[in-house]
Order: structure tokens, then sequence, then C-alpha cells
């Protein structure tokens, strides 16, 4: 099949989804084309300049493809006007939720009534979330269909190997609102242990970080189907997180993880100490963490699904 995919970048949540599905969907034999727009790198301007020179960049590209694949809102347009039997749109999140976790009332507003006619324009609309999924059909009425994102496991083999730190404690994320990080702070002095704030590190520093933690904290307000949970699961690493979103998709509260109640800082900290103090249960949810994401999440298991949707599609 020949692909062509659409993003704003190839790194980083969705988009470095779409990277790792690219790059597999070649190894696979099919032909990949990735579409590069440029944006004006300005925090309200970001996405529409994308659409924008998106669209003109769609509209000038006289190829044709068997599947125009655009991943999240600001690829659609590009996606309308490319050349394509059949075309495809993922979300990871609701968008305009997203957005208005992030930005002001006015673009808030804009999101939602662009969200609502965008998500008209492809034959297929993706997520990786059945907390998503079931978010669009009750408030949109939108049928999505459900795919995974899973991990690129063979990159975990450039991650040296650490020593553990004794109660370290990580998050790892951005330093924003909807991640919650603000109330990880907040119960901070509560945790018997060291935390580390992994906001801005290399994706291998970053791995490293989690790899010697003896916790890790997943504290968000709205989530998708977090990376991170994921990639603690296959370092090892027991994972303390909100339940909010498509954590619980991940998380069986005391089988895969813990879960606890979101922005409850109080709460936050008694289940990380309750895994601080118990090892021999850490080193248990910790095992079934690992164990879970390799029998769920793996480009093995996850590639075949997605290639079954793509041949169904055309």
């Amino acid at each position: 099949m020949k692909f062509l995919f659409i993003s704003p970048r190839y790194s980083g949540g969705i988009g470095g989804h779409a990277e790792m599905l690219a790059n597999q969907l070649e190894h696979a034999g099919h032909s990949v084309t990735k579409m590069k727009a440029p944006h004006i790198p300005i925090k309200n301007l970001k996405n529409p300049s994308f659409a924008i020179f998106g669209t003109m960049k769609g509209m000038l590209n006289r190829e044709n493809y068997d599947i125009v694949h655009a991943f999240n809102v600001p690829s659609a347009f590009a996606m309308r006007y490319a050349k394509g039997k059949k075309k495809v749109l993922s979300i990871h999140g609701m968008f305009s939720e997203q957005v208005n976790s992030l930005h002001s009332k006015t673009v808030s507003s804009i999101a939602t009534n662009t969200e609502s006619k965008v998500l008209k324009w492809p034959n297929k609309l993706t997520t990786d979330s059945k907390y998503i999924q079931r978010l669009y059909k009750e408030k949109l009425d939108i049928d999505f269909e459900y795919l995974p994102s899973p991990l690129d496991v063979e990159k975990f083999s450039v991650i040296r190997d650490v020593k553990k730190i004794e109660k370290q404690v990580a998050y790892v994320g951005r330093d924003s609102h909807e991640k919650g990080i603000d109330i990880l702070q907040k119960a901070e002095s509560q945790i018997n242990g060291n935390v580390v704030y992994c906001t801005d590190l290399t994706w291998e520093d970053a791995m490293s970080v989690i790899k010697s933690s003896s916790v890790v904290v997943v504290p968000s307000r709205m989530e998708s189907l977090p990376t991170t949970i994921k990639e603690a699961f296959y370092l090892n690493v027991p994972v303390v997180g909100a339940n909010v979103g498509g954590i619980p998709e991940l998380i069986t509260d005391n089988e895969t993880g813990l879960l606890v109640p979101p922005e409850n800082p109080d709460k936050l900290a008694d289940r990380v100490n309750e895994l601080l103090s118990n090892t021999k249960k850490a080193e248990k949810i910790a095992d079934n963490g690992n164990d879970f994401v390799k029998k769920n999440m793996t480009w093995d298991i996850v590639l075949p699904k997605y290639i079954q949707f793509y041949e169904n599609l055309i």
C-alpha cells in the first residue's frame, strides 16, 4: 500500500506514534511519505499556521495515495485536499478539551467548532483509547475505531544500565496544568522519598531516570493513554496514576499499578508511600505491568491490526 502521513511533528505523543507507525509499515514493505509543513512557533499560532501551510502542501501535492492518514485535528486540513482513495484521521485525546485546558476561551471556542466540522471529513476516525472512543460517542455521537498505540521496544536497547536509587520517585512529562505536576508538588512534602521531575530531558535520559526509580507518578487531570506508563511498565517500575481518561485501561488497581482520585495530593502521597514501604508489593505490581505491556502493547502484536484496518478500508 502507498501511504501519505500528515502530522505537525514526528516526535513525542501522537507525532511519535506516527513516526513509529510509518517505520513499521515501511519495514513491512509498504511505501510511506511523511508530509512536513512549517508552522509559526508561537503558542496560539502553532496549530493554525500548520493547518494553513499544510493545506497548501496538500493542494499542491499531485501524488495519488491508497491511504492518506492524518494525525491530530490540525493535520486534517491537509488531509482533506491530498489525493487518496481513503482518508483516516487519528486523535489521541479529545481535541477540544485539550485546547480548552491550554488556551483562552476564544481559542477554545474556535477549536470546538473546528473539531465538529473536521471529524466529518475522513472515511475513518481512530483513537488509541477506549475512553476517548466512548467520550466522542457520548458527546458528539461519532464513531471511532480503537487502535492501540504500542511501544517501540527496540529503542530501549540504547538505555544504559543504571543503579536503583532507593525511594526515588519520578515524574516524566510536560510542566503543564493538564499533566498535574502541581498536584505532585503539593504532595511532595508527604512522600517518604525523593521526587525528581523530568520535564525537559532527552528521551534516553528520561528513561534512565525511570529505570533508576522506585516509583513513577502520573498525576494528570486529563489523559488519553500515557506513553510514560507503558515505558515504566516495560522498564519494570511500578506506577501510581490518577484515575482519569484512559489511565485505567493500563492500570488495574493493585494489579498493574495503583490508582488515585484525581487532584488529591494526600491520597497520591499515601499510595506512593504504600509502594515505597512495601518492596514485595511494588515488585509484584511492576512484574504485572511488564507482563501486560509485553502482551498487549508491542508492534509485533499491534501492527497486524493496523494493516488489517487499512486493507479493510480500501
